[in-house]
């Protein structure tokens, strides 16, 4: 996949996103049971080369020191899609932080 692109100025290089497929469950019959289109992404924000020192202690005080950051995606019964979607709520997870108060 592609670098992440959070802002006019921030991109998270595409080898820093760490992603997990399984079976999403509930209904969808053979398609559900068998395919992994469940998507969970994982980024690590005090390991990403993507933010100088101030962005990322900004970061991170917002998130309470938690550094790494989880989104699920399993509404879809594509995985490609349920990947966008994860991209798309990661992008706004990191957005929000970065917002000034």
């Amino acid at each position: 996949m592609d670098d992440l692109r959070v802002s006019d100025t921030i991109s998270i290089p595409a080898d820093e996103l760490q992603w997990t497929f399984s079976p999403a469950g509930g209904p969808g019959g053979q398609h559900a049971n068998r395919s992994n289109t469940r998507v969970e992404l994982r980024f690590d924000v005090a390991a990403s080369r993507a933010f100088d020192e101030p962005t990322r202690n900004r970061l991170l005080a917002k998130r309470d020191g938690r550094s790494e950051i989880v989104v699920v995606a399993d509404e879809s019964r594509s995985q490609w899609r349920n990947r966008q979607i994860a991209r798309r709520r990661l992008v706004e997870v990191l957005s929000d932080a970065l917002r000034p108060d």
